[in-house]
């Protein structure tokens, strides 16, 4: 059974408004690793399974890590290793902290 997150808007980072216009855009496909964010977060999850009738992928909890790029076990509910169900609205493209300072 997954675990039921509440994934951060991933507001301009948003994969899915980056790619809405390119016809050639495939979906996730197992082994693929994508990015959300979750309480400030970046959450990379490791794709098992993408249900197109849903648009979203089911995958286990890779790596968390802060805008640093530091690693951690756990933040608030969520732990690696967890499975998640990852909406393709939710997926966020990862920055780095250069980027995030000139915002």
């Amino acid at each position: 059974m997954h675990k039921h997150i509440e994934w951060d808007d991933p507001g301009s980072a948003s994969v899915a408004a980056y790619f809405k216009d390119d016809p050639d855009h495939a979906p996730p496909y197992p082994g693929a690793v994508l990015s959300a964010r979750y309480q400030g977060r970046i959450v990379r999850v490791k794709v098992e399974a993408y249900r197109e009738e849903d648009a979203v992928s089911i995958g286990s909890v890779a790596a968390i890590l802060d805008q640093h790029g530091r690693r951690f076990d756990a933040h608030q509910k969520l732990n690696v290793g967890d499975i998640v169900r990852l909406p393709d609205d939710k997926r966020a493209i990862e920055r780095w902290e250069e980027d995030e300072e000139k915002e």
